[in-house]
């Protein structure tokens, strides 16, 4: 059990990465907050999870807002006692299109789930690490931001800005014991958001032509992600800090 005994927090956690991340965390002892905007999904993996024998508690929430980033960690001090790891897996993209296409509204929608999120989450997360003597943030970045394609500029930029602002986190927290890494994935075509990243259906020419840029010849899973995120929450990573993991199969363009 990796992380027996760690009170957890997954964001958008209802289907997915985040799913995976949570039923893995679970898996291997931790008590998780499983989040998301939609309850039912949410409901779901948390009764699936508690079916299979962790433990895990369902938070609806919107993690653009402060006070339901309050709620969240509250809920985490209650259920398990303390809180020792956020996961920052809650996302949101625009549409693949060109850049000048894009809506302020859809902008400000990537950018406050993508980014506003994490601020929230330290605001409200970094005191109870303290109190609890240290801590550990997991922000799911992405590959887009380090190796941006077009089409996708504006989530691009916001991934880049987790990436950066993670290691900027970690510089600054490291004193009080708390931990900042991320994880950058590379596309996958079985996520809710998949037809968006790719301008339309993911049919099999559009499969084909992600799947070329990956070495390995698969694309990533939930599973392959949840088992980066697991290192990084469990103290096997106690020195770990200021760094993206990147699960790409070495994507190379």
């Amino acid at each position: 059990m990796r992380v027996s005994g760690k009170s957890i927090i997954v964001t958008g956690a209802g289907g997915g990465i985040g799913e995976g991340i949570a039923r893995r965390l679970a898996a291997e002892g931790a008590a998780v907050i499983v989040n998301d905007i939609n309850a039912a999904l949410g409901e779901k993996v948390t009764a699936d999870i508690t079916a299979a024998g962790g433990r895990a508690r369902f938070v609806a929430g919107d993690v653009t807002q402060g006070d339901d980033w309050h709620t969240l960690v509250a809920a985490a001090q209650d259920f398990g006692g303390r809180l020792d790891v956020i996961v920052n897996n809650a996302g949101w993209t625009h549409r693949n299109r060109p850049m000048l296409e894009v809506s302020e509204a859809e902008f400000d929608k990537v950018y406050d789930v993508n980014m506003k999120s994490i601020y929230w989450s330290a605001i409200h997360g970094v005191p109870a690490m303290q109190q609890a003597g240290g801590g550990s943030f997991i922000n799911i970045a992405s590959t887009a931001g380090v190796r941006p394609r077009p089409g996708l500029t504006w989530y691009n930029g916001s991934k880049a800005a987790v990436i950066v602002t993670s290691k900027s986190m970690a510089a600054e927290l490291g004193p009080q014991n708390i931990r900042v890494n991320c994880i950058n994935p590379v596309f996958n075509p079985d996520t809710g958001l998949s037809a968006d990243f790719a301008g339309g259906p993911v049919d099999e020419a559009r499969r084909a032509r992600f799947l070329a840029t990956i070495p390995l010849g698969r694309f990533s899973t939930a599973l392959d992600v949840a088992n980066a995120a697991l290192y990084l929450a469990s103290d096997e990573a106690a020195f770990i800090s200021g760094v993206c993991i990147e699960v790409d199969g070495a994507r190379c363009v």
